[in-house]
């Protein structure tokens, strides 16, 4: 029987599609490519923001087709949409057969092979559900890159967040296994791992006893002098000191710091119910670079927020030149009835979000540029990850994780996908670099 899977979202779901391959082939199934060869296909679903809910429909729209014109004999779909609008999907999307929910992962293979015996819609609480993956076989997107995912669910309270409610209270993995898994991907040929988390930062806090963040990171680091150990995901609350001295004592650790803050107007951040001022944000930043001087910083704001005025979002615009992030994503409010902030007033117009968007892209693009420049004629280590042809590559450096930010362009003969190779930089652009092998 052959299976196809699509995942949809942040790279926390593709670890829970990578785990549920691993299950499925396991239990005999085969994976294909072609959703049109497939006897079963599975939508792994995102439903944080309402772009990612229509993302999730119309793919599952577009792939139940195949029931139809295809050999798919039933549709399957996990995660964060049956999780967020339950018993409702069954009426509103008849064509699929089973739902399961973020804490049903682990009946995937009873789903596929039908012999679940609990309805269209399987919807158990995800704060008793296992998140230990390292007993199953992981199908990996990438043979040389691996996401590691250090906890589930998140506890903190941000009102414009759904998250606690779909993937329930922060949940941090032991110590042990994590690193038994570190172990396992870098035996198989894996270069960079990427901690993740929803906090990441706040790892092993609900442990007992407590476990900080930097010991597993040199307990990871131990493992292997040729890798890249990224973390994703860090909140401002939860950085300790700890954990800066450890990325700058540790050369395999990338000196690389993805802290989103949201926003930089204390009264927007009240709202949000970030529990950190602006001034805290400014320590924070200047503490990260006098401890790291080669840190690399990353970081995602919202703006339209329900009550965001002019004042508040120029605010945002001076914080962002004063810290001059290498990297920054910018996001436009999106609201829901089931989020704590749509009972809040001030409702922004969306031609005013929209403007404000443009303006801090526009912004960044400018800031990103003069970043980059910084970067020609120094030499870095590039993991390459793509052959472009005629003698051109991309890869990354350390300071460029993977999928959401630039990447580095490599004039070269024959290089291997994932390999480690010493480049000088010879051309900056707004979010990518050029250079050639030295």
């Amino acid at each position: 029987m052959k299976l196809y899977l699509a995942s949809l979202g942040c790279a926390k779901n593709l670890v829970d599609s990578e785990v549920m391959l691993g299950r499925l082939i396991k239990a005999g199934w085969r994976i294909t490519q072609d959703p049109q060869n497939a006897d079963t296909i599975i939508v792994n679903t995102c439903s944080f923001i309402e772009s990612a809910v229509n993302e999730s429909i119309d793919t599952i729209l577009e792939l139940a087709r195949f029931k139809s014109s295809g050999a798919c004999r039933r549709l399957i779909i996990t995660g964060c949409l049956p999780e967020r609008y339950r018993e409702a999907m069954v009426e509103t999307l008849p064509e699929v057969d089973v739902f399961l929910g973020t804490g049903a992962f682990d009946k995937i293979v009873a789903a596929a092979n039908d012999d679940l015996n609990i309805g269209r819609c399987f919807l158990p609480d995800p704060n008793i559900a296992s998140h230990d993956h390292q007993e199953s076989l992981r199908v990996l997107s990438s043979s040389y890159m691996a996401y590691l995912k250090i906890a589930e669910g998140c506890s903190r309270h941000c009102t414009y967040c759904i998250i606690p409610k779909l993937r329930g209270k922060q949940r941090s993995r032991h110590l042990e296994d994590i690193v038994s898994e570190a172990r396992d991907l870098i035996s198989s040929g894996v270069k960079e791992l990427t901690l993740i988390a929803q906090d990441t930062t706040c790892y092993g806090t609900d442990l007992h006893p407590p476990v900080p963040l930097n010991r597993l990171l040199e307990k990871i680091s131990e493992l292997s002098d040729n890798i890249w150990i990224r973390i994703l995901y860090g909140h401002a609350e939860s950085i300790e000191d700890s954990f800066i001295r450890t990325v700058a004592e540790h050369r395999n650790i990338c000196s690389y710091f993805d802290v989103p803050i949201q926003h930089a107007s204390d009264r927007i951040l009240k709202k949000m119910g970030r529990n950190y001022t602006s001034g805290d944000l400014y320590r924070l930043f200047d503490n990260i670079r006098s401890t790291v001087p080669d840190a690399a910083l990353r970081t995602a704001v919202i703006v339209g927020f329900p009550g965001e005025t002019d004042k508040d979002f120029e605010m945002l615009s001076t914080f962002i030149q004063g810290i001059c992030f290498d990297n920054l994503g910018v996001f436009i409010y999106s609201d829901a009835k089931d989020l704590p902030s749509n009972k809040l007033p001030g409702r922004i117009a969306k031609s005013v979000a929209t403007d404000r968007y443009h303006r801090l892209m526009t912004l960044q693009q400018k800031i990103s540029l003069l970043n980059n420049r910084k970067h020609i004629g120094k030499n870095y280590d590039v993991l390459v990850e793509e052959s472009m042809g005629n003698n051109l590559y991309k890869g990354r450096t350390f300071f460029q994780a993977p999928e959401v930010d630039g990447t580095t362009d490599i004039h070269a003969g024959n290089l291997n996908i994932g390999s480690f190779v010493h480049v000088r930089i010879e051309d900056a652009f707004e979010y990518d670099l050029m250079g050639k092998i030295v």
